[in-house]
């Protein structure tokens, strides 16, 4: 483990050059949707805390781990980093032009109530994949477990605020992906 130019954070800082770029194109409103954590419970945002923390150790393995280049899991990690890198910014857009006053039920939200989430996940195990760390990958997966609890924490405030056109959207659309 060294910090060198070829290693794992270099996906992830083009992500967040990405985001960050986009979030400048967003209202004031619309970003603070994007955070909004009113109506969580003290668990929810424990496990938030949990989640947050157990990925910045994830980040930290990426900015020490170097690129597994000539492997088979660095062509799967780079096409996941990809399509997951796009797919976050297809969801953030739906999010975006959206109104403010009713839940978000176009683009990809149509096959994921989380498809921001959803997608960065599938962008973290890109890079998980490309620096060949089964480490990060577990760690990862505890980040995702305890990230659950936020989405129970969004769902509740969710109700609350549009009431019964949520749940119908709930019916409908599954809270990950497919079945899940």
């Amino acid at each position: 483990m060294s910090i060198g130019w070829l290693n794992g954070w270099i996906f992830q800082a083009i992500f967040f050059i990405l985001f960050g770029t986009f979030l400048l194109t967003c209202s004031k409103d619309v970003i603070s949707r994007l955070y909004d954590e009113e109506g969580w419970n003290k668990l929810q945002k424990t496990f938030t805390i949990i989640a947050k923390i157990l990925g910045l150790i994830v980040l930290i393995l990426f900015i020490f781990t170097p690129l597994k280049i000539s492997s088979m899991e660095f062509i799967i990690g780079f096409v996941l980093i990809i399509s997951g890198t796009l797919g976050f910014l297809i969801a953030l857009n739906n999010f975006k032009n959206s109104p403010l006053n009713e839940p978000i039920i176009v683009g990809l939200y149509r096959v994921s109530r989380n498809p921001q989430l959803i997608m960065m996940y599938i962008t973290t195990l890109g890079n998980c994949l490309v620096i060949g760390s089964w480490t990060a990958l577990i760690i990862f997966s505890f980040s995702i477990i305890s990230g659950h609890f936020r989405i129970l924490g969004e769902e509740k405030r969710l109700f609350e605020q549009y009431g019964e056109s949520y749940l119908k959207y709930k019916k409908k659309v599954p809270r990950y992906f497919i079945f899940f």
